[in-house]
Order: structure tokens, then sequence, then C-alpha cells
């Protein structure tokens, strides 16, 4: 008898020519160029550590929280059911689990633990892993490791907050300062009227028998759940920094009071709020009127990080590209075996080496500058702000050609390519928009020349080996002998310039020969353009998607 049973030949559920779900990675273990720009900047001591953070970040459980934080975003709390004030933000789970892997981990202290040693390029590497699982829960951990700079202008207030901010423990209860057994801080400087122009900032600060008080209103304040807020406020002695607890030394609630959270573009998982000081206690940080001289040195690490995090996002999203690509087939054959394809992924790829071996060289100037280099000390002034301007200049086109290589499921929210595309503007605007910086990078080689001689060092022993880089070489030694009143209108392309070339530098003397060529004929050569996937002929795409992990 035949077999008559009845077939769903409409049956569609059937997954094919799709990659396999991810699994577990490891995230240094598969990142080559990040370990090889270790091994050249870094104690071995370096790596050894970021070794389990690595395989933590890359596994599904840490991915899963990654994903849980942005779809639940915080929540503010003003009152309790019987309506007394509460100023608190709730988070989901996720949130505390992600920030308990960063501070347990001690990533927000190591730079201090470890300065001049390899510290800072520990907590750089970190947070470029660390921004892999989630971007926006960096924030509160940047700013905590941040805050110590500027707390040593005033010793007292250093060394009773010192302890817990350098702990290796994540306590999220909002407690006083004494009760708890780590601590977070945070910052609120800007308002309405003033935004980057912080000289114009209204928020009043006065003294009285208890210490300082402070009133006015604060646009942004990230992470506003943190334990403390360095902030800026006007006095009858000028503009100075005060730190503001969220408790008073009594054990009550300081007059914080939180307005509103901000409906952000992306960073979701993290929380924004604009803020009300109605009389807050404040203790003074610094001489009264050099507020931004004390905060700038919070800044100076900042920025470094908003240089970093963009490279690592931009790590993930190459990381997406490349496994779909080739589980993916079109045409008879993988995209990942399609010539103008390869083009894309490698030229994704380049982008990602030049972003570590800069963020990394800069990590080191700040760990030699610790040791009293004073070439060393200047490049940290400088390189902070080039590398803020170009990764964040280069990542939202980035994580828009990588979501184009999953096609329309990259497009998805289900895809982390959607929040990365979400979260790329974020650390452009955060610490001074891309205006700002490049004029602070004119303010720097104006006022301090040994910046520009230190960067000229870096430069000129890669000179001789690629055409292309010694034609932009000889354009910048062009630009930079121009007044400053001509050189002001054209700062972008200075910054991107210098950026551009030191990259170049550093793939050319540290990187395989392959890389260093393409990178320099592809970002300074007659064929440069902003589009990814422009590539000179003959590029050898092999040798640089070799570099990716499979």
């Amino acid at each position: 008898m035949p077999d008559r049973a009845p077939r769903n030949r409409l049956a569609t559920h059937e997954v094919t020519n799709q990659p396999p779900p991810s699994g577990d990675r490891d995230r240094l273990a598969d990142d080559l160029p990040l370990r090889e720009a270790l091994a050249r900047e870094a104690p071995a001591w370096v790596a050894e550590r970021l070794a389990p953070l690595g395989r933590a970040v890359g596994s599904e459980h840490i991915q899963a929280l990654g994903e849980a934080a942005n779809r639940h975003p915080p929540a503010l709390r003003l009152f309790d059911r019987h309506g007394r004030r509460l100023d608190e933000v709730a988070y989901h789970p996720a949130y505390h689990e992600l920030m308990a892997l960063a501070m347990e981990g001690g990533w927000h202290a190591v730079a201090w633990q470890q300065e001049g040693r390899g510290g800072h390029q520990a907590h750089v590497a970190a947070l470029y892993l660390l921004t892999q699982a989630e971007p926006g829960f960096c924030c509160p951990v940047t700013m905590t490791h941040a805050a110590l700079p500027a707390l040593r202008h005033a010793p007292g207030v250093a060394a009773r907050w010192a302890p817990g901010l350098l702990a290796h423990h994540y306590d999220p209860r909002a407690l006083p300062a004494g009760e708890k057994q780590g601590l977070t801080l945070g910052m609120a400087m800007t308002e309405k009227q003033g935004g980057s122009d912080v000289r114009t900032n209204a928020t009043r600060a006065e003294p009285t028998d208890d210490g300082w008080r402070l009133g006015g209103h604060k646009w942004f304040c990230s992470a506003p759940m943190s334990d403390g807020f360095l902030t800026l406020a006007q006095s009858e002695a000028g503009l100075g920094c005060f730190l503001v607890p969220r408790f008073t030394p009594d054990g009550k609630r300081n007059a914080i009071e939180l307005q509103r959270l901000k409906e952000k573009c992306g960073n979701h998982a993290n929380a924004s709020a604009e803020i009300e000081y109605r009389g807050a206690w404040a203790k003074p940080v610094g001489p009264p009127d050099r507020g931004i001289a004390t905060i700038l040195a919070m800044v100076q690490q900042t920025r470094l990080d908003a240089a970093t995090a963009p490279v690592g996002m931009m790590r993930q999203a190459l990381d997406e590209a490349w496994s779909h690509v080739q589980a993916r087939h079109a045409f008879g054959r993988a995209l990942a075996q399609q010539p103008l394809m390869r083009a894309v992924i490698a030229d994704l790829a380049l982008e990602v080496e030049a972003g570590v071996a800069l963020c990394l060289r800069a990590a080191r100037a700040f760990d030699s500058a610790a040791r009293g280099e004073g070439g060393e000390r200047a490049l940290a002034r400088l390189l902070p702000a080039l590398a803020k301007y170009w990764h964040n200049r280069r990542g939202p086109g980035f994580m828009a050609e990588a979501m184009e290589c999953l096609g329309g499921i990259g497009y998805v929210e289900e895809a982390p390519l959607a929040r990365l595309y979400r979260e790329a503007p974020v650390n452009s605007i955060w610490e001074g928009s891309g205006n700002v910086i490049c004029l602070d990078v004119l303010r720097v080689l104006g006022r301090h020349p040994e910046a520009l001689e230190a960067l000229h060092a870096e430069l000129v022993p890669a000179r001789g080996q690629v055409r292309e880089f010694d034609a932009a070489l000889a354009g910048l030694e062009r630009l930079l002998g121009e007044s400053p009143q001509a050189l002001e209108p054209r700062a972008r392309w200075l910054t991107q310039r210098l950026a551009q070339c030191l990259q170049g530098a550093l793939l050319l003397r540290h990187a395989p020969v392959e890389v260093g060529e393409t990178f320099c004929r592809a970002r300074l050569g007659e064929e440069a353009g902003p589009a990814y996937g422009v590539l000179p002929s003959g590029a050898p795409l092999a040798a640089v998607l070799a570099r990716i992990a499979s």
C-alpha cells in the first residue's frame, strides 16, 4: 500500500543559510591586534589579568545581560508609597550584574593601584572589552576611575573617599558613603544655558556654618545613583569645583532632586538625569577659582575612555559581520568569498586595528607620564583628544556598514548592531563635541610645543616606507606652519590628519607590512574617501582578513 500519510509540503520554519549560534567566545584570545598591542605596550601581567575578563565578556551569559540591560532601561522613583522623596533610579538586575563584573574585577581602580606600571593600559584594554558586553554601564565605571586625579586637588577629601572608590566591590545601595564597601562617583557640569561653555554656569555655591551649600539646575547628570558628584558652581571667588555626596555628613539624604530621566537616542542601559541642587551640602575640591582646571584632571581621563569605547563597539560589530558573511551564501558561494564583501570587511578590520593601536599607545603615555617622562606627559595631553575625535567620527558609519553586511536582520533589535548604531554618537558628544575637541587640540599645540615635538618623534620613524604616508606627513608639516588664525577653520582637518598619520605610523612600525601599507594607502592616498570598502588596487585582502578570528 502506498504511504498516504499527509505531508506538510508548505512548512517554512527549517532554518538554512544562517550562521550557527555564536556560543561562548573568548574576546581576548580571539583579538590578535589587541594581544599584539598589549605585548608591545604593556607589562606581561596586564594580559594575564585580562584573560578571565575576555572569556567572561564573550560568554553567552554576559552577552544576554547586555541585551537585557538595554531592553529594560532604568526607571525613575521620585517618592516612596507614603510620599517621601526618594530621588532614586531603579535598574534591571542585568545592569547590576554587569557593574559587578567591572567593579569587582577592579577595572575602575587598576590605573591608580598600578599607576606607572601598566595600570592605564590595563584599564583601557578592560574598557575596550567591557564595552563589548554593553557600552552604557561603562559610564559610571569610567567616571569612578577618572575622579581620583581631580580629588587629589583636595587631599583631605581624597583620603576620605579614595578607599571606597578603589575598592573591588560593587554596592548599589543608597546609603551614606561611610556605610558602604564600594563607592562610585559621577559628575554634573552641563547646564541649559552653557553646554561646553561651563564658564557661564549659573549654579551658586554659598558658604555656611556647616560647609558649602549649592543651588542650581544641572541639565545632564549621568549615573545619578552614584555616591557623589563632582560639579562646578559659582562663588564670590569664581567658578569652583565641589564634591556633592548623596548623603550629608549626618547621614541624611542630600538636597539633590532628580527632575526627570533623559529619553536618549541610545545609551539605554545608563540613566542620565536632570537634577536640581536645593541647598545641597558640598565640599570644595581645589582652589575656589580653579574649578575648570580641577575638573579637567577628570576630563582628561574620561576622554581617553571616550576614545576607547567606540573602538570596542567597532570590534564587536566587526565580529558580528565577519561571522555572518562566513556562514551566509549568495549566488553560489559564501559572502566572505565575494570580492567586494571581502574588501568591506578588510577595511573595517583595518579601522579596528588602527584604533586599538592608538588607544593602547595613548594609555602607555599616561603610565609613562606617571613615571615622570616629559615627552610622554606631552603625548598624554594630546593623544586622548586626537583619538576621541577621530574614533568617534568613524564609529557611526562603521556600524551602518556592519549592519548592511547582515542585511535586514542587522537592522532589527535582536541583533546587537541596532543598539551599537544608536550608541555610536554618544562618545562623540560626551566630554566635548567635535568642535570643542579640535579647538582643544589647537590649544595644546599652541601652549605646549613639546607635545608636537613628541608627536613628531612618533611619526618620523615610519617615514620612507609608503609614499602616501610620506606625502601626508609633508602636508601636515606645511599645515602646522600656518598662523593660529588660519588653522582654526581647518582644525577638524588638522585633527583628523594628525590622528590618521599617527595610526598609520603605529601600524607601519608594529603591524605586519600588509596591514600598515594598506592602511596608509586607503586612508592617506589619492583613493581615500569617506566610505568603507574602497581599498586600493591590489590590496592584500587575505592577509588582513586572516587577522580576524574565524
